[in-house]
């Protein structure tokens, strides 16, 4: 088993809607970290990337709203708000400029963030972003609370045996366990689902007409056996923004940051100090 350093510290920023957790480490110029969509999604998910990338900057690794163990927002809502939410952290925190890095949903959002608010973006990392496909995903559209045991079974999957030690893991697991009991957390979560699955909202906030007009420098990176968002998407995407870079790991999935992290960490931390 792999054993991860833990270089960062859990905090929570207080919010217009409550408070948000995030986990913090490094110093330099901010980078914030945005998690995809999915009950057991957060900052966990970046546990083997922020080690590496906090030894050259100040990492942020946020929980969008209604995610995680902090206070929800308990009604139907969807991209404008979580865009807006990440701005807002910036602004509670005091952070002018960022760095941004989303992976899937995540993806999505700091598509949506480098279009509306280029002037808070320095530089943009695209993770087998959701945006260019109006379709929703059936696991979001049947969205059901999961047990403690399936909450545990996802995190096997994402950490295979050799990733990460078992009492690690288990403090990985804990948040989302805890969350099950969390008062309105499943469904205000459920609501975020719901909003997001519904057709207008998915063709509303659609990136393929805003890709031509983002000007941030961005990475694009993508697993070529991407079976969440197909490679076609990536490549959409990179045609769409120009100038952008494009980099695919063969034998890959839709999790590069956890399925091939040294590379993932290599990649992402030349394009940003470039």
């Amino acid at each position: 088993m792999t054993t991860v350093s833990k270089v960062w510290t859990e905090k929570f920023a207080p919010m217009s809607h409550g408070k948000t957790r995030y986990w913090e480490a490094g110093t330099g110029f901010p980078t914030i970290l945005i998690h995809g969509a999915g009950w057991n999604s957060g900052p966990e998910g970046w546990v083997l990337n922020i080690g590496p990338l906090s030894e050259k900057f100040r990492v942020l690794a946020i929980d969008c709203l209604n995610w995680g163990t902090g206070d929800v927002f308990n009604q139907e809502l969807s991209f404008a708000y979580m865009v807006d939410h990440v701005r807002e952290f910036m602004d509670v925190l005091g952070i002018e400029k960022a760095n941004v890095v989303g992976h899937s949903m995540g993806g999505w959002i700091v598509t949506l963030l480098s279009y509306e608010s280029p002037d808070r973006v320095n530089k943009c990392v695209n993770v087998a972003g959701g945006g260019t496909a109006a379709r929703p995903l059936q696991n979001m559209v049947e969205f059901k609370v999961p047990t403690e045991q399936q909450i545990r079974d996802a995190f096997a999957h994402r950490f295979p045996e050799g990733r990460i030690d078992a009492s690690q893991m288990e403090e990985l697991v804990k948040p989302y366990i805890q969350k099950i009991a969390l008062p309105e957390h499943g469904e205000a979560f459920g609501n975020v689902m719901k909003h997001m699955t519904n057709p207008m909202t998915r063709i509303r906030y659609n990136t393929v007409r805003r890709l031509p007009l983002i000007k941030v420098p961005t990475l694009i990176v993508w697993g070529r056996d991407d079976k969440t968002n197909a490679l076609e998407l990536g490549e959409q995407t990179h045609a769409g923004i120009k100038g952008s870079k494009f980099i695919v790991y063969d034998n890959c999935g839709h999790g590069a940051p956890q399925e091939k992290p040294d590379e993932f960490n290599r990649d992402v931390l030349a394009f940003l100090g470039s």
